[in-house]
This record gives C-alpha cells, structure tokens and sequence, in this order.
C-alpha cells in the first residue's frame, strides 16, 4: 500500500481554537506528522479524546513562559517544515517564536498564521470571532430571508472554510514552492479574507448583473421556489435544487405542477406566489413519502437529514462517511485518492511524554521545560 500523500511532512501546531486545529486535523488526516504543543493543564484528557479537531496527531505539554520551553520549540520548527499558530499578532514575536527567528534557523519553514483580521491592517490587532469575520467581508450579508435580518451559518464560512481549509491550502502551496526552491515564507491567513473567497461566484453574479443586494432574493438564497427547504406534515424538512430545466420538468412532473404559471420559472416577479404553494403542498405529506414519491426521479431532491439519520443514511454507509474512534462518531477524512490512504482517525489521550525523547531531548533538558 502506497503511503498518505503528506507522509513525511512535519508540522508544528501551536495550540489554539477552531480554524487552527482544523488546519492541524486536515493535514495529519491526509499524512503529515503534527506535533500539537499545549499548554499544561489548558484540557483535560477527556475534552481532548472528544474532540475531532484534534485528531491523529501527538501532544506535547510546554509552559511556553519557561525560557527553556521556547528553546525546545524552536529546536522542534528547525527540523520542521512548517508551523501553525493562531494567536493575535505580535503574541509569537513576544514570546521569542515569531517568524524571523525560526526562518532563520530553518529557511524551508513555512509559518501558518491564522487570525481574523490578518497580520496588518487597522483591524489587525482587535479581537474577534466568526461572525464578526464573515460581517466585515460582506459574507454574512447574503445570509438570510427576504425582509429578515442576516443569518449567520454556525461558524463555517469564517472559522473552517474562509480559515482552517484555506490555511491549510495556504500551507501545502508554500511548502511546495520550499522544497522546489529552499525558500520558507509566512503564510498570513485572514478568515475576512478567506470567506470573501468564498464569496467569489455570488461577486461574479453581481457583475454580471445577475444578483440582487437584497438577501432572499435571488436563485441561491431561498429566493427561488425551487431552491429551497420545506417543511413536510411531520415537522422534518425537505430540500429541493430543481434549477436546470429537466430537473425542474421533473420536479413539476412528480407534484403535478401543471398550471401554466408553473413556467415561469425564472421569473423573479412570480417566485413568492410559487413558494408558497409549493410549502403548502410539501406540508401534505410526511418527509419520507416524499422520498419515496421523488425516489428514481431526477429532481435534484434530498432530506434534511439530522446528525444520527445522516451517520446512518445508506449513502454515507456505503462510502463510510462516517467513522468511530476513541467512542465518537465523526465525519471520516475527506476527500479520497485512488493510490494514496488518508489516516484513519486516532483520538489523543493527553500529552505523550515520549515524543520528547523520539525528537532527541534528553531527559535532564525534559526536566528543565516541562
């Protein structure tokens, strides 16, 4: 069997929250080493065995104020290609871990910054979460109902996709242009930044003229009567993405949407009338004769599944979607090769006090920083 497409590749997570260890998690799933560094008594074994995010990698407890700790650190990054951290600016270059002392050590290093703001900028040293992230980069605006105020989408557009998965991007395309040329960087991740990517379809629609200020009121935010969530008659949900012409023929087909006003489709103008109708015939059956009355046609229809219906839906236990360890179900690595294994999820249960050792430390020079 042919080795996970990171193997060989060393990285060191300075321990944070969110968008930082799932940069950590994406990485050591598809194979590289993660050396994850606490601080001592930050969790406690049971928070860390519970916590996905944390996944597949080793812990290392350092009190990062011992002068000793901040050498092994270092010790640590100079055999290392690149290092992860998510703290305000400033906070590593005060504690003597910023980027300029371990590029100079390790020129190959590629040091990941995770923060909000950036690194500069007149925001850059405020603090801040998700929400008001994905609010300054105008994302959250497109988030919501007509006439309703913004929505925001729990904490994955700033936290995980406009952060953790772009880091990680960042990091794999910094460390391949390290080893084609020698030369490490500072990779300054922005999750404003990040989630305005995210953002760059609905910026195209806007330039094309083909989408509205006004949440709720365009084909891909609820605006749209076949674009949609209804509810059925016991209360589960439904959703439908009937947008190109043969799905929505059939989705007509399958509830009998026979009146001439059913072809407007496009028409933005008829969109609330046929919403409505639409939500008041979902609510005529249950979700599951739904689908069974849209099963083997192409509507482009799915349940809203909940957390346990979604583990045990056919489809996601078919490509084991889904997987168990340490006694907690989670999402399995994604996405899949051809050649190449991701690593199968591996719970921590604490600080490993031997990885030190593996690493080289003496016992005496462990004694004097843990």
């Amino acid at each position: 069997m042919t080795t996970p497409p990171l193997h060989g590749i060393r990285i060191v997570e300075i321990a944070g929250i969110g968008p930082g260890p799932f940069c950590g998690m994406m990485l050591a799933d598809h194979g590289a080493e993660v050396i994850r560094i606490e601080r001592p008594g930050t969790q406690t074994i049971t928070a860390l065995s519970k916590d996905p995010l944390l996944r597949s990698r080793r812990t290392i407890a350092m009190d990062l104020k011992n002068p000793n700790a901040i050498a092994a650190v270092k010790r640590i990054a100079a055999s290392a290609d690149g290092l992860i951290e998510g703290f305000r600016p400033g906070v590593m270059e005060r504690l003597g871990l910023g980027p300029e002392p371990l590029l100079e050590t390790n020129p190959k290093l590629v040091y990941g910054r995770m923060t909000g703001w950036g690194q500069t900028g007149p925001m850059a040293p405020q603090p801040g979460h998700d929400i008001n992230y994905i609010a300054q980069s105008g994302a959250l605006h497109a988030y919501g109902t007509a006439g309703g105020k913004p929505q925001f989408p729990i904490n994955m557009v700033g936290d995980f996709g406009g952060g953790g998965m772009m880091l990680a991007f960042g990091m794999l395309a910094a460390i391949l242009h390290a080893k084609a040329t020698g030369e490490g960087q500072v990779v300054d991740c922005a999750m404003t930044e990040g989630s305005s990517v995210l953002m760059s379809m609905i910026w195209g629609f806007r330039g094309m003229g083909r989408w509205n200020d006004e949440r709720g009121t365009n084909l891909l935010d609820g605006g749209a009567h076949f674009y949609d969530t209804y509810e059925t008659s016991d209360g589960k949900w439904v959703s439908i993405g009937a947008i190109e012409p043969q799905f929505y023929a059939a989705l007509r087909k399958v509830m009998a949407l026979d009146g001439d006003e059913w072809s407007a489709q496009m028409d933005p103008r008829a969109w609330p009338a046929l919403k409505a109708r639409l939500a008041d015939q979902f609510k005529t059956r249950t979700r599951d004769q739904w689908c069974a009355d849209f099963a083997g046609h192409e509507v482009c229809f799915a349940p809203v599944l909940a957390f346990d219906e979604a583990v045990a839906d056919p489809h996601s236990v078919a490509r084991s979607a889904f997987v168990e360890a340490g006694g907690i179900t989670q999402p399995a690595p994604a996405p899949r090769y051809s050649a190449s294994p991701t690593v199968a999820p591996v719970m921590p249960d604490g600080p490993d006090e031997t990885l030190l050792a593996e690493l080289g430390f003496t016992a005496d020079e462990i004694a004097a920083f843990a």
